[in-house]
């Protein structure tokens, strides 16, 4: 049978158009990515920690000056070209001790970040993906955590161990993991019913692997903007230890104690108080900012 041309009409230029792919794929996290590049502020607090982080490293290490060393013949020195953010009251160099504190400070909001995603991830993700006795167990203990503020079992916990740098990264890692459960209790519940964990279930994974390869990193979005937050609240709370005196101590320079120590003499010498509670602010309202970003940038309804 002989086909007739005429059956056939060619297709319009617009119309091959249609299904074109007018731009590369993007994975789920390129996609963060590129909206996170598009906030301008979130992107401002993300090179300001960056920047802080670096120049607390190897900032120390190109100064002349130690942030122990005492001489009182350039003791309460006001910010000049020699001592940018001048001197305190026993001679040391401001910019140096700032420096040093942020090393402590940053290492604490670190290192409690840290350990606060190691605990919190694995106990809610076990909660919510047992659930029953066991998830309403682990919840009560949460639910009885979280009715008593937190600065009192930091305190409480500062009195028995001796004060130090290691003894407030316990204390606060202790007291900040339960806000974490809870978050990622409630995204496995919600999780633990699609398909691609009934798939998973079907080719005979356990339920370490569902928990580990498949529901806590489908929960990342989440965990990650509430790690970001939580690392200032870390920052902030060893700084309010130190300067109440339950922090480290003297002569280690972190922000709390550097403003506890200007606050004797904050109305001669206004500029010791001025730059750690700077330093302090300008680091907490960077890292919210990368937080804010970082929740836009994971929310799924936003992608386009």
């Amino acid at each position: 049978m002989e086909i007739s041309k005429e059956l056939f009409e060619r297709v319009p230029a617009e119309e091959k158009n249609l299904n074109r792919i007018v731009r590369p794929s993007e994975t789920y996290w390129q996609d963060v990515w590129r909206r996170l590049k598009a906030n301008k502020l979130a992107m401002a607090g993300l090179f300001f920690v960056i920047f802080i982080t670096v120049l607390a490293i190897v900032g120390p290490w190109f100064s002349k000056y130690d942030y122990r060393t005492q001489d009182f013949s350039i003791a309460n020195m006001s910010p000049s070209a020699e001592h940018w953010f001048g001197t305190d009251q026993f001679g040391r160099d401001l910019f140096v001790r700032i420096l040093y504190g942020a090393r402590i400070s940053l290492t604490v909001g670190y290192a409690v970040s840290i350990l606060n995603f190691t605990i919190g991830v694995l106990y809610g993700g076990i909660a919510g993906y047992v659930g029953g006795k066991v998830d309403n167990f682990m919840m009560r203990i949460v639910d009885i955590l979280l009715s008593i503020p937190s600065t009192i079992y930091v305190i409480l916990l500062m009195l028995i161990f001796d004060a130090g740098l290691t003894s407030i990264i316990i204390a606060l890692a202790i007291t900040s993991w339960v806000g974490m459960a809870r978050i990622v209790r409630g995204q496995i519940l919600s999780l633990k019913q699609q398909e691609f964990v009934l798939a998973a279930r079907t080719i005979g994974a356990s339920s370490t692997r569902i928990l580990l390869r498949h529901l806590i990193p489908n929960s990342m979005g989440p965990i990650i903007v509430t790690l970001t937050l939580a690392i200032p609240s870390a920052i902030f709370s060893e700084a309010f230890l130190s300067f109440i005196g339950l922090g480290v101590s003297a002569p280690m320079a972190s922000w709390g104690v550097l403003a506890s120590e200007a606050l004797q003499g904050y109305q001669l010498y206004p500029y010791q108080l001025f730059f750690p509670a700077g330093a302090i602010s300008l680091t907490l309202f960077a890292f919210q900012l990368l937080g804010d970003g970082l929740r836009d940038a994971l929310d799924p309804k936003m992608r386009k």
